[in-house]
Order: structure tokens, then C-alpha cells, then sequence
């Protein structure tokens, strides 16, 4: 990496204003405001036909917006003095032509942003390409293309990087290693905001979100608050006496339900109120625990009405 990678980074990140996109009389924007900041990961969450990638193309100068404003540390991306030194972006890993080698791939990509060889061979090391770098891109998998995308984006060491489905077709341990470049870029002070479908890795990964359905925008709050907003607290606790429990659980006024695995679920109470009732009738328990939905469960909850395509039970 470039003395500059391990510099800390500051700027305004990524602020789009009202940012509105229409084709003739379809809205596939509509009147969007969000921030992604400095420092953190951004997860941008929506159902198919929500508007993320052209928020994205606009965002990266790609699609002129109808109405509103997006802009990379304070200044449209036509303004920027030099945008690759400022934002890299992954959109399409197959979008590279299949019979240049990945090292010429990139070379042609410094060479357009004014840096040289040795920049293209860092990059190909940060992203485990060294040995394919003399291979054709068409004899790549889709892991490795997208591998080859991150270090297009990564070339100019710039302060905002932008990654659509960044994850697609990585093995399990290629998963891993976005995940922990994308922190370690974060903690650098650059602006990460990433698309993904895989709930479950958004959920390990972003520090913050932003939802949107239709064009427009359902939430925008760090990963922490969504979940907090958007889920009731359910205490899950089990017995080898269930039935006492539940006697005593009826005496205190707490409702609850049974479970599925001889537990009892109580919804919206303190796990410590739990364990107190039971320890004052000198109930044993085998379990106590908080449980909350995951990240999956409220985004489709919350996106429902705004999924484009919904399948149904046989």
C-alpha cells in the first residue's frame, strides 16, 4: 500500500439531498436524502427493484438525477479535482474485458489516473491476484472477478469506496477477507457503503444502514438502533419444571408462550426479571437468555410492501 492508505482519513463522506430519478412517468428514485459517514461501513439494504444501483450509478456520475443532489466529500463527483484519488467503486466484476491479463486490466486503469506499475502490483497483492495477474480475465471465476473489481476500486487509494454486492460468488473464506478489508479500511477513516443481499453478512459487517423500498427511503440509523427500532425483546427460558415456572410466571402478571424446545418465550421482559421470579420460588433453570429477531427477519418485515416479486407457499 501507499504511505497514504495508512494515513487517517477525513472528509464528509457520501450526502444525497432529495435525489430523485425518473424514466418518463416511472419514479425508480424518489426524493432520497442519506448520509454515509467517515469511518464506518454502510450497508444499503433493498428489495430487488428498490433503486440501489442506479442511486449508486448516480452517486459515481453514471446516471444524471431528475431532481436532488449527490456528493462525495461535500462536491459532485464532475467536480472533484481527482476522483479516483477520492472514490472507487465496484459495480459490475464481469464488466472487464475477457482477454486482457488482470495486471493489464488495472495497468490501463492507472495509467488513466496517472499512477504506475508499482501501484497495480500493491493492489494485485492486497487482494490475493498476484499469481493470476498474468492470466486472462476471462478464465476467472466470479470470486476472483470480484476480487479484480476491489482492486480497480482500491487503485487510486481513494477515501470513498463504494462496493455493489461485493460478496457475490466468494467461497466462504473469500467472505471473510471483504469483510475484514472493508473494516480495516473503515477504521482508516474512509467511507465504506456496500450493497448485499446476504442478511446474515450485513448484520456481521455494517455499522450503519440504509433501507430503501421503492425509491424511497425506510430507515437510516446505525445497524444497532434498526434492530433495537424495529424488534420487541423476547426472553427465552426452560426448566426442568416448566410448569412451576409458568405457574409462577402467571402470578407475577408476565404473559408468555410456549416454545417449540420445552422453553417458554416472554416478550418484552428483562431476562434479570425472569431469573429473580424463578430464584424466588426456588425454580432451577436449565436456560435464560435474550433473543431478538435478525437482521433478516426485520428486513423483510419492514420491506414487504415494497418487494417487487413475492413468492408463495405451494
Amino acid at each position: 500500500m501507499t504511505e497514504s492508505a495508512t494515513a487517517p482519513r477525513s472528509g464528509a463522506g457520501i450526502q444525497a439531498r432529495g435525489l430523485t430519478k425518473r424514466y418518463g412517468t416511472k419514479i425508480v428514485v424518489d426524493d432520497l436524502s442519506f448520509t454515509a459517514r467517515p469511518g464506518a461501513i454502510t450497508g444499503f439494504l433493498g428489495p430487488n427493484g428498490a433503486g440501489k444501483s442506479t442511486t449508486m450509478r448516480m452517486m459515481l456520475g453514471l446516471t444524471e438525477p431528475t431532481e436532488g443532489t449527490i456528493k462525495i466529500d461535500g462536491r459532485r463527483i464532475t467536480e472533484l479535482d481527482d476522483p479516483p484519488r477520492t472514490i472507487g467503486a465496484l459495480l459490475d466484476a464481469r464488466a472487464v474485458h475477457p482477454l486482457r491479463t488482470a495486471f493489464d486490466h488495472l495497468l490501463a486503469f492507472a495509467q488513466a489516473a496517472g499512477l504506475g506499475r508499482q501501484r497495480v502490483e500493491e493492489v494485485l497483492d492486497l487482494v490475493g491476484l498476484t499469481d493470476a495477474a498474468k492470466r486472462r480475465v476471462g478464465e476467472f471465476s466470479l470470486g476472483m472477478n470480484q476480487r479484480l473489481g476491489i482492486a480497480t476500486a482500491l487503485l487510486g487509494d481513494p477515501g470513498v469506496l463504494v462496493f455493489d454486492e461485493p460478496l457475490n460468488g466468494l467461497d466462504p473464506e473469500g467472505v471473510r477477507w471483504v469483510r475484514t478489508l472493508m473494516r480495516k479500511l473503515a477504521a482508516e477513516g474512509r467511507t465504506i457503503f456496500f450493497s448485499s443481499h446476504l442478511m446474515s453478512e450485513m448484520e456481521l459487517t455494517a455499522d450503519d444502514l440504509i433501507v430503501i423500498g421503492q425509491g424511497r427511503l425506510v430507515a437510516e440509523s446505525t445497524l444497532e438502533d434498526f434492530v433495537l427500532a424495529h424488534t420487541t425483546q423476547t426472553v427465552t427460558v426452560s426448566s426442568p419444571t416448566l410448569d412451576e415456572l409458568g405457574h409462577a410466571l402467571n402470578r407475577a402478571g408476565i404473559a408468555y408462550e410456549k416454545g417449540r424446545s420445552a422453553n417458554l418465550l416472554v416478550a418484552g421482559a428483562d431476562p434479570a426479571l425472569v431469573g429473580k421470579i424463578a430464584a424466588a420460588e426456588g425454580i432451577a433453570l436449565d436456560e435464560l437468555a435474550r433473543v431478538r429477531e435478525s437482521l433478516e427477519d426485520v428486513f423483510l418485515r419492514l420491506t414487504h410492501d415494497f418487494t417487487e416479486y413475492e413468492s408463495r407457499a405451494a
